[in-house]
C-alpha cells in the first residue's frame, strides 16, 4: 500500500469481513480521481477483492460510474456497457490537442469565427444518426495486447478501422465566443472527445473536449448515485454504499425488462 494511502487509513477500523457477497453500486465520480481509484475506494470500503466498473471515465470527467462488486455482479459488466449513454460536454473551439481533450498538448490553433446558434445547431445536426467513428490514438483499445496510448506516447501511430456508432441526440445547451456546451445521447463505443474534435473540424476552427459529465448509462442515472467525493473515509463509504446497494437479482430483472 502506498505511504499516503497508509497514512490516510491510520487509526481507521476497516471491516475484515465482506459487507455483502455481491452488488451493483452507482457512484458519481468527481473530477480528479481515475475510475480505477474509485474502484479501489469501493473495494477498500466493502472488503471485497473482485470489483470492476462498466465504462471508464477520464480523471477530468465526472458522473455516473457503475461499479460491480463480487463475481456475480462483474459478470454483468458487458451488459451494462451495451446501454446507451448520456453526456453533457463542453468543447473549446479554436484549439486542437494530441488527445482531443484538455490533457493533451496543443498541436494547432485557429481563429474562431463568429458563429450563430443556427450555424452551430446545423453543424450538430450533421452528426446525428448511424456513422463510423475512428478511435482516437490515445485510447485503451488494444493493439497486439497493448493499449493504443502505449504506442501514441512513444510517437507510434496505430491506425484502427472506423467503428460503427450512433448519435441519437445532440443538443446545443449553450454557446460562448469559443465554447460550446452540448447534450449527447449515444451508443456504446462512442468517444465524446473524438466527436468534439470532429465537430471542431466541421466548423473549420478545430476543437477539443474540456469538460465531460456522464448523466446516464442504460437505465441508470447519476441522480441515484452515491457522491464519490464522500468515499475517502472507508467506514463512512461502507455505510453510504450499502444504503444504495442494488442486488444482482433486481438488476438482472431490470436488464431483462429493457431487453
Amino acid at each position: 500500500m502506498p505511504a499516503k494511502a497508509h497514512d490516510a487509513l491510520a487509526g481507521k477500523k476497516i471491516p475484515a469481513e465482506p459487507a455483502l457477497a455481491a452488488g451493483i453500486f452507482l457512484v458519481d465520480k468527481p473530477v480528479g480521481p481515475s475510475s480505477f481509484r474509485m474502484v479501489q475506494l469501493v473495494r477498500r470500503a466493502l472488503s471485497i477483492k473482485k470489483v470492476g466498473h462498466a465504462g471508464t471515465l477520464d480523471p477530468f470527467a465526472s458522473g455516473l460510474l457503475i461499479i460491480c462488486v463480487g463475481r456475480p455482479a462483474t459478470r454483468l459488466i458487458s451488459q451494462f456497457m451495451d446501454g446507451n449513454k448520456w453526456y453533457e460536454a463542453v468543447l473549446k473551439l479554436g484549439i486542437e490537442t494530441t488527445t482531443q481533450d484538455l490533457e493533451g498538448e496543443v498541436v494547432a490553433q485557429h481563429v474562431v469565427p463568429p458563429l450563430s446558434r443556427e450555424e452551430l445547431e446545423h453543424c450538430l445536426s450533421g452528426f446525428l444518426g448511424a456513422q463510423l467513428q475512428t478511435p482516437p490514438q490515445y485510447s485503451a483499445l488494444k493493439h497486439m495486447g497493448k493499449p493504443l496510448y502505449h504506442y501514441a506516447r512513444r510517437g507510434i501511430i496505430i491506425e484502427k478501422a472506423p467503428r460503427p456508432i450512433t448519435i441519437f441526440r445532440l443538443e446545443l445547451l449553450a454557446a460562448g465566443a469559443d465554447t460550446v456546451r452540448i447534450l449527447v445521447e449515444c451508443s456504446k463505443g462512442t468517444y465524446i472527445r473524438t466527436l468534439a474534435a470532429d465537430i471542431g473540424g466541421s466548423l473549420g476552427c478545430g476543437a477539443h473536449l474540456v469538460a465531460l459529465r456522464r448523466l446516464q448509462s442504460g437505465s441508470f442515472t447519476v441522480d441515484s448515485a452515491v457522491d464519490g467525493s464522500l468515499l475517502q473515509d472507508p467506514l463512512a463509504a461502507r455505510d453510504l454504499l450499502l444504503a444504495k446497494a442494488l442486488s444482482v437479482e433486481e438488476v438482472e430483472a431490470m436488464l431483462a425488462g429493457n431487453g
